[in-house]
């Protein structure tokens, strides 16, 4: 799929309907700017906006997306290329979405997070003031039982959304 080709296909269909890139923007519900980053070939229209370009020209999108009308053979030539282009294009990768979700988790849980390490410190400095090493090693256990609760409950967390989809919010 040729971003660029796309683009030029979209800028050719909207002016053949004598639409500026404003108007069309406002038939759409997008911004001017929006229908040009698109004509330019820096971004591709989102699905429900290939719906409906797709609807307004009379075209499939498999059209839009190869940036020209398609005869029956080329049309099932290019659907499994465009299909697979555009995943590519629009979709993150596991990796992504769990460095997304680890992120947001740290964001989410960052007061919890003070919280526990003040306490840990407070049970540290109280042993030494009073020269008391069991609570210094309290402190190391509490430490390390902190650090494991942070690794299972985000990765727990990072798991459930990283496969099973967004969060509602």
């Amino acid at each position: 799929m040729d971003m660029v080709q796309m683009g030029s296909f979209l800028a050719e269909l909207r002016k053949g309907q004598n639409l500026t890139q404003a108007e069309l923007g406002d038939k759409l519900g997008v911004t001017n700017k929006t229908i040009s980053r698109w004509e330019t070939g820096n971004y591709m229209p989102p699905v429900e906006m290939l719906e409906e370009l797709s609807n307004m020209y009379g075209l499939t999108i498999n059209e839009l997306l190869s940036g020209k009308k398609l005869s029956t053979e080329e049309y099932k030539e290019m659907a499994e290329t465009n299909i697979k282009e555009t995943l590519k294009a629009s979709a993150f990768n596991l990796k992504e979405k769990q460095d997304y979700f680890k992120k947001k988790w740290l964001k989410d849980h960052v007061a919890v997070m003070v919280v526990i390490g003040l306490i840990i410190i407070g049970v540290f400095v109280t042993g030494a003031v009073l020269k008391n090493v069991l609570l210094g090693y309290v402190a190391i256990l509490m430490l390390v039982m902190a650090h494991g609760w942070r690794n299972n409950a985000m990765m727990t967390y990072v798991e459930k959304y990283a496969f099973e989809g967004t969060i509602d919010e």
